[in-house]
């Protein structure tokens, strides 16, 4: 493929943009009054519209030639009604002429190569109209899964024909192996009480053949056909109208059972360099280096160029399109560090306006694969530009993940839980949700999501255990590191900021010591629903620590004065540390917070501040906050564990 610097040159000026810079609607759109085609390629000397009566047919229904707008845009429209027919675009670029899909497509054939006309209101549910989220919860508690992953294992009891479908998401009451009695998937989430899923990609990826074996697998970090569902999860990928009804039905169901739900977006790379984006307009999409060969920052061969008004545009108009057409909640922004912090603040604001401030999530990684070529002038959505970005924009705090069980690059390396020692003062930063920046600035809570594990990299489980070079499938779990994982999950709960864990953490969830499995097979990826029952102890220590989370205002303060809520932190002994924290506040009964996590293999005495204290969780139980033990004067805080005290309202004391 041709480098074209004279190109780069030419998308990169003021005067390319003013030209051609299009705010309207692209793609193709079915109503009762007919169709219409918009397809933006400013540098093309010819298109050509092709009809199918199929996905997969070779036979060309119908040859038109659009019309070419100032602004580039190449337009058709009819009075006659094409719901169903697929299409695609012959597109004619200094002298050469290449099939491309509708790169702004909401509807596709199999696998993706020909998009689909679709009138997207006979795609909606029964009662889809009146679908909305429920209402913002006190806290915000993320569980990221995958669809296929989700549901694969027949013990979940889903159908075999739903397995690792949108579809098995619909479903409320399924149990292990049809139990009756112990329930997965959906009815286990509510149990667990999560406000969030965070569906991993959903939109349609390139590295699993839609009509090839059911056992691929791939996290989906791959996009292909931006705006529309990954026809896999989809019980006929064939039909383009099923994929889209039943992520629709997937949401609504996840809706009508508490949970919002937040889409992982991937708007930093595409598939593959040669995509529909660059078939329409070569490289205009794109980051260059010098060479005129493609920016890799991302890790994957291409960088797109964000900062180019009309790919803002492209990502803009794509978020705002799952918000309105299928009511997503949020979006977690993968490699953000690679967009541009202004089209971050662009698309916050957008979606406070159309939704309400603070409706929708937004977050993301503070981080990129590699350097990017970016225009000059350009600020990235990285670490060094939380200070400028709104504050409602959260990234992850790689700061608490590392300090609490280890660094990820090293199997070998530990953390607090599990011997690597924390001092006093870094264990306060990490319950301030602190993380760090190269201004040396604080960032907010409400800029914080804390973890200790998702996709990427050991899961918890497998990095504690092969820190301790133990075999992660070890049956059963070995105690002490049980011990070890209760400890990290009560320090994760206690820190301020948005919470965020991998699905099947709360089970001690093992890829058998497989660090990235974006396409390992389902039998290493599958979440185990018989080892969620094994470990159900370690499900309900997390299920207590969500309750009771949902319960502190003071770790619960988004505010720019949370970190003052943070009263004192001293250092009973080597290897142990405790808070005092402000947690005053009409909705609790508790003014104070006492918090003391120890990694030492011997029980630490510890003395308590003054007052009457309510025991409301330890290392055994979360749940004590139910119906509290007392605990005056001293405590004891056994090996490997967590203390978590609330001192009475002073009005409640005796």
């Amino acid at each position: 493929m041709p480098s074209a610097m004279s190109d780069k040159q030419l998308f990169d000026s003021f005067e390319f943009r003013e030209k051609y810079h299009c705010d309207d609607p692209l793609g193709s759109f079915c109503s009762p009054k007919g169709t219409e085609f918009r397809l933006w390629a400013p540098t093309a000397s010819e298109v050509a519209l092709r009809l199918y009566s199929t996905g997969e047919t070779d036979t060309c229904l119908r040859e038109i030639f659009p019309l070419r707008d100032e602004q580039g845009v190449w337009r058709y429209a009819t009075g006659e009604i094409w719901d169903g027919l697929y299409y695609d675009y012959l597109v004619t670029v200094d002298g050469t002429t290449r099939a491309t899909a509708d790169p702004y497509a909401r509807a596709c054939c199999c696998n993706g190569a020909r998009s689909m006309v679709l009138d997207l209101r006979r795609t909606d549910p029964e009662g889809w109209e009146e679908d909305k989220a429920p209402p913002l919860p006190p806290e915000t508690v993320i569980y990221e899964l995958h669809v296929k992953d989700f549901s694969w294992d027949p013990a979940s009891g889903v159908p075999e024909e739903y397995r690792g479908k949108f579809k098995a998401l619909c479903l409320e009451d399924t149990t292990l192996r049809g139990d009756g009695e112990n329930p997965t998937c959906l009815a286990y989430l509510r149990r667990l009480g999560v406000t969030h899923v965070q569906l991993m990609p959903v939109y349609d990826y390139g590295s699993v053949d839609e009509s090839g074996d059911p056992e691929q697998f791939n996290w989906g970090y791959d996009p292909v056909n931006y705006n529309v569902p990954e026809g896999s999860y989809a019980t006929d990928a064939r039909r383009g109208e099923v994929r889209v009804r039943e992520m629709k039905q997937a949401v609504q169901a996840l809706h009508k059972n508490g949970l919002r739900v937040i889409m992982d977006v991937v708007y930093n790379h595409t598939y593959r360099l040669d995509s529909w984006l660059w078939r329409t307009v070569p490289w205009y999409y794109y980051r260059q280096n010098e060479d005129g060969t493609p920016s890799n920052g991302s890790g994957c061969g291409n960088d797109l160029a964000s900062e180019r008004s009309m790919c803002a545009q492209y990502i803009l108009d794509s978020v705002l399109y799952w918000a309105e057409e299928y009511h997503i909640d949020g979006f977690r922004f993968d490699l953000m560090g690679l967009l541009d912090a202004d089209l971050m603040d662009r698309i916050r604001q957008e979606l406070d306006r159309r939704w309400g401030p603070g409706e929708k999530l937004m977050l993301g990684e503070p981080w990129s694969a590699g350097s990017t070529a970016v225009r000059p002038g350009t600020v990235l959505a990285d670490k060094g530009a939380l200070g400028r970005m709104d504050k409602t924009i959260a990234v992850f705090n790689d700061t608490v993940r590392d300090s609490v069980k280890g660094k990820l690059w090293s199997a070998e390396d530990q953390g607090f839980v599990n011997g690597g020692g924390l001092d006093a003062g870094r264990l306060a930063d990490c319950v301030r949700g602190r993380t760090w920046r190269p201004d040396g600035a604080d960032n907010l809570p409400s800029q914080t999501v804390n973890y200790l594990s998702c996709h990427d990299d050991w899961t918890l489980w497998d990095k504690l255990s092969l820190a301790a070079g133990m075999d992660p499938t070890a049956s059963p779990c070995p105690p002490a590191l049980l011990r070890q994982n209760r400890l990290a999950a009560a320090m994760l709960f206690c820190c301020q900021g948005e919470l965020f864990f991998l699905s099947g953490e709360e089970f001690a969830r093992t890829k058998q010591g497989v660090k990235n499995t974006y396409r390992s097979p389902l039998a290493i990826n599958r979440m185990d629903w018989a080892r969620a029952w094994e470990n159900r102890d370690l499900v309900d220590y997390y299920r207590g620590l969500i309750a009771l989370r949902k319960q502190l205002p003071g770790l619960r303060d988004k505010s720019a004065k949370a970190a003052d809520r943070i009263l004192s932190v001293t250092a009973p002994a080597e290897g142990c540390a405790a808070l005092l924290v402000d947690n005053a506040s009409p909705d609790s009964p508790w003014d104070r917070l006492y918090l003391a996590f120890s990694a030492r293999e011997d029980t630490v005495a510890l003395t308590l501040p003054e007052g009457e204290w309510a025991v409301l969780a330890n290392g055994e139980s979360s749940l004590l906050w139910q119906d509290p033990p007392a605990a005056a004067g001293t405590a004891a805080l056994p090996p490997v564990s967590a203390l978590i005290l609330g001192r009475r309202s002073q009005g409640e004391q005796k």
